[in-house]
């Protein structure tokens, strides 16, 4: 009896092992599931809208790893570097290299920022002006502006000198564009216009509907070059020699091609506080392989120019391109759990 009350015991002990054992390894299966449980995430964007797509896709991805995804946080470049140094928010899923070269290094640079892996590779920037002038007036170099005759074709108010169409103060490109001013000898016959973006090149457009002159600046990804397609209605101005403001001074803007934009080509990068990404391999991981390629986001760019705007709108966008790519999305999240264990 005793003997038999012993062996009870035992197997009564082993089942509540097994059972503890079963459990435990179920709790860890499910912690690794969701390797962000309980922890915020805050996402930082600029006030270009279009950059909201590429942000999203990230916020998703980290909500079904678990995360709680707070709503983004507008910020211009120079601020959300800043903020993601100091903690203030967790990442930013648009930072252009090497544009944001000097916003990166003056937020701490590796020391306080996370950045691995490249998220949209293959962005260009420049000028570009109609084609129709440029091929009645031999117009291929931005150089050519200094000769006032070439400059006012595309003056617009009046004053004999031509009118770019720039960038927004604050996003960094502006700060090239006025170094190319002084760098080109351009002061005396070009006026960089800078304001809103998207009023400026609503208004260009309108102009060039209209068969005026245009000279603009813009870059790719993004719907403009689908509505003003290079080759076809506009053309890229090369640039009489490379210069580049801050730390990059010394660079050759010039493409594998041998073209010469004065801009050197851009990879997006997810960039994130440092501190909170080493905290959490999984979404450190999932920052250094997410890639959506350039031609996508031109593309949805363009849905949203034309009507499809709205938050819902992007969210809807968003939810396509993952059914689109759900395999590669899977492997993402796989890999981020696997990074969690």
């Amino acid at each position: 009896m005793t003997h038999l009350s012993s062996r009870l015991s035992v197997r009564g002990l082993a089942v509540a092992a097994g059972l503890s054992t079963a459990l435990m390894a179920g709790t860890a299966l499910a912690d690794n599931h969701m390797p962000g449980d309980g922890v915020t995430v805050t996402p930082l964007k600029s006030s270009i809208a279009e950059e909201t797509f590429q942000t999203v896709l990230v916020m998703k991805a980290l909500e079904e790893l678990g995360y709680e995804v707070e709503d983004i946080k507008e910020l211009e470049y120079a601020t959300a570097y800043v903020a993601l140094g100091n903690g203030d928010g967790t990442f930013l899923a648009d930072g252009w290299f090497p544009l944001h070269t000097d916003f990166f290094a003056e937020a701490g640079g590796e020391e306080k920022l996370y950045r691995e892996g490249t998220y949209s590779p293959g962005a260009l920037q420049g000028y570009l002006i109609d084609k129709k002038t440029a091929d009645e007036h031999g117009i291929t170099n931005v150089g050519q502006f200094t000769d006032p005759e070439i400059a006012k074709l595309f003056d617009t108010n009046g004053d004999g000198k031509a009118n770019l169409t720039g960038c927004t103060p604050g996003w960094g490109c502006e700060k090239v564009i006025e170094h190319h001013m002084d760098a080109y000898e351009l002061r005396e016959t070009v006026t960089h216009n800078q304001g809103s973006y998207s009023a400026l090149i609503a208004d260009t457009i309108t102009r060039y509907e209209q068969g005026e002159s245009v000279f603009y600046y813009t870059w790719t990804p993004y719907w403009v070059s689908g509505v003003l397609v290079p080759g076809e209605d506009v053309v890229w101005l090369q640039v009489p020699f490379s210069s580049l403001p801050g730390a990059r001074e010394d660079v050759d803007t010039s493409l594998p091609n041998g073209a010469n934009y004065g801009f050197q080509a851009n990879s997006q990068y997810i960039v994130a506080n440092r501190d909170w990404a080493e905290a959490n391999p999984a979404a450190a991981k999932l920052f250094s392989i997410m890639q959506v390629s350039a031609n996508d986001i031109s593309a949805q760019n363009l849905k949203m120019r034309d009507g499809e705007d709205s938050e819902e709108d992007i969210k809807r966008h968003a939810d396509a391109w993952i059914a689109g790519h759900q395999e590669t999305w899977n492997g993402w999240l796989e890999e981020a759990r696997a990074a969690a264990e």
